[in-house]
């Protein structure tokens, strides 16, 4: 007969928001007025009324000098130029790659806005055009950068460093784009032996580290190696920390997800995703954060 796991009901205090990160966050709903001083200018997320700043979204108040915006505690990726990005290609068009990226409307990749394979830099010809779907083809996710936005909010990505393309082996975590945190990279090769893309439109990709950089390949060769056991589990085991990270609303970045690594580390990689188990250490990755602000 197969083992029966069991659990009893516990009484759990709730786990506040993402750890802060400079003082208490400014939570607001719809409707809230944000401020009544007329020196403020109106952000994203807010509009003006009777001299009064509302915010127009539920989310987190955040000023930056006198730029007063709600940033959405739950909404669509609203993209921003330089922002890492990862997509999956929904279709093949003339001279251009639809993009599914979580936002509003389907992203564009052009063909003049990649790098062909060997990382060649040339005008686009029209066996180029012919060959898009050698490069790429529906179902295939990428990262890419934000190029452009354009007049309906629609976003232009491009792939012109050899550091963006094609991704091949993997496993691919959906979350919602406000707990990626803004960092000068979104690349990390992590301690533990894999490397995460944290795209800014809440789609994280998951990846063996690679031994060597393929710099030749131009981004569009697939990798068909088989992956060892012990990548397979490391993998796994950090897809179950940014779901657990996820679930307790803690902001995503490289130290947040390293630190819920390791403390996940005494468990088992199913047992992760026990509701005492995420608590556990998620506590215990929260307090080492705020010890490294502190």
């Amino acid at each position: 007969m197969a083992a029966v796991t069991m659990r009893l009901p516990a009484v759990r205090a709730p786990l506040g928001s993402s750890a802060s990160r400079g003082g208490e966050k400014h939570l607001v709903a719809p409707g809230d007025t944000i401020t009544t001083d007329t020196g403020y200018m109106r952000g994203h997320g807010t509009y003006v009324e009777d001299d009064k700043l509302i915010a127009s979204v539920a989310g987190v108040v955040e000023r930056v000098n006198k730029l007063v915006c709600v940033r959405a505690l739950k909404a669509r990726y609203n993209g921003e130029i330089g922002d890492i990005v990862v997509g999956r290609i929904t279709e093949v068009q003339q001279k251009r790659w639809k993009v599914e990226t979580n936002s509003r409307l389907d992203s564009v990749l052009l063909l003049s806005s990649i790098n062909l394979p060997g990382g060649e830099l040339r005008r686009k010809s029209a066996e180029d055009e012919l060959a898009m779907r050698d490069y790429l083809q529906e179902g295939d996710l990428i990262s890419a950068e934000v190029q452009s936005i354009f007049s309906d909010g629609a976003v232009s990505l491009h792939t012109r460093s050899l550091k963006y393309g094609k991704l091949s082996q993997g496993v691919l975590v959906q979350v919602s784009p406000s707990l990626v945190k803004r960092q000068k990279t979104h690349f990390h090769d992590l301690p533990c032996g894999a490397s995460v893309i944290l795209g800014n439109n809440g789609f994280i990709w998951i990846y063996p580290t690679p031994e060597q950089k393929d710099d030749e390949a131009g981004g569009y060769t697939t990798n068909l190696e088989p992956v060892p056991l012990s990548d397979r589990e490391v993998i796994s085991r950090l897809r179950n920390c940014i779901v657990a990270l996820v679930t307790h609303k803690m902001m995503l970045f490289d130290t947040s997800i390293l630190y819920c690594y390791e403390a996940s580390l005494p468990h088992q990689i199913k047992d992760i995703l026990k509701p005492e188990v995420t608590e556990e250490i998620v506590l215990e990755a929260r307090q080492r954060l705020l010890d490294l602000e502190g």
